[in-house]
């Protein structure tokens, strides 16, 4: 099971960047799947998760209006579009994964309810 992210960079306030994670070893059905950052000094926190089981999604507060997550479960990708970034987006993004044929982590972007994980890209928004 890996889960590869890419997509990360510089970019100056106000830009755009999409994130993708690429997953292998296992289908997306039954998973619920997200985006997880963590900034210096900071613990990791979560951005936006999206459920398998009933396609219900979650976005942290400071991140509505401006990202939005996807998947495209042919080719077992997840996206993380980023617009009008700001400084404190700045941090390393983390996919996530984890089995939840429930859909007990409907609406839900907890950390410790999701056990596999990629390595991380850097996003640095410089302003």
């Amino acid at each position: 099971v890996q889960l590869v992210e890419s997509g990360g960079g510089l970019v100056r306030t106000g830009g755009s960047l999409r994130l993708s994670c690429q997953v292998s070893g296992f289908t997306f059905d039954d998973y619920a799947l997200g985006w997880f950052r963590q900034a210096p000094g900071k613990e990791r926190e979560g951005v936006s998760c999206i459920s398998n089981y009933d396609d219900s999604t979650y976005y942290r507060d400071s991140v509505k209006g401006r990202f939005t997550i996807s998947t495209d479960n042919a080719n077992n990708m997840i996206y993380l579009q980023m617009h009008n970034l700001k400084p404190e987006d700045t941090a390393v993004y983390y996919c996530a994964a984890d089995f939840d044929p429930y859909g007990l982590r409907s609406g839900v972007c907890e950390e410790p309810l999701y056990g596999r994980w990629g390595q991380g890209t850097q996003v640095t928004v410089d302003s």
